[in-house]
């Protein structure tokens, strides 16, 4: 079994993102895992505050959840054409203290996706990822990019992806990424 761990970079609870997870999740094949995770609960990052009480027992939590996944993949909102700076913290808190990023990340199969209101989906966050997977150590998956704009007619009220041709790439991404995880 291919574990998966998606996390969306969103914290609204009707997030474009996390409906694209979602839609992921319901995609893959009976031999894979794709665990959803989200940021709730992760705190700003404080290096006075790790001195003090150590690292939160939330970021310990997806510490272990991504070194126990096979391949992670990184659902991300484009906010300010960049990166969500709750998605970038969730990541820095990851790799505290020092040391542990070896084990949470180096050689960490990686894949971005993410959607959007607007017209452009969300390229620019996708981009900002890469020096930071590299500076990580991951192993990026670059055999196929799916960035979803118009993410209001992709997804209906309930957060359901109802665009049949999105629902076609979006599959055969998660294909394309559930192999490489294997080439490990």
């Amino acid at each position: 079994m291919t574990k998966i761990l998606g996390i969306s970079g969103s914290l609204r609870r009707q997030s474009y993102n996390t409906a694209l997870l979602k839609a992921a999740q319901k995609l893959v094949g009976p031999d894979v895992e794709l665990e959803i995770v989200t940021l709730h609960g992760i705190p700003l990052y404080d290096g006075d505050a790790e001195a003090a009480e150590g690292v939160p027992a939330a970021v310990v939590d997806l510490q272990a959840r991504i070194a126990a996944c096979d391949g992670l993949l990184l659902v991300t909102p484009e906010y300010n054409n960049s990166m969500p700076g709750v998605f970038k913290n969730a990541l820095d808190w990851a790799t505290r203290p020092p040391g542990i990023s070896e084990k949470v990340f180096r050689n960490r199969p990686v894949a971005v996706i993410g959607t959007s209101p607007g017209g452009f989906g969300t390229i620019l966050a996708q981009n900002s990822w890469l020096p930071v997977l590299r500076a990580l150590g991951t192993r990026q998956w670059f055999g196929g990019r799916l960035m979803v704009s118009q993410a209001g007619k992709v997804f209906d009220e309930n957060g359901e992806m109802v665009d049949e041709a999105i629902r076609a790439q979006l599959k055969s991404f998660m294909q394309g990424f559930v192999d490489f995880t294997k080439t490990a």
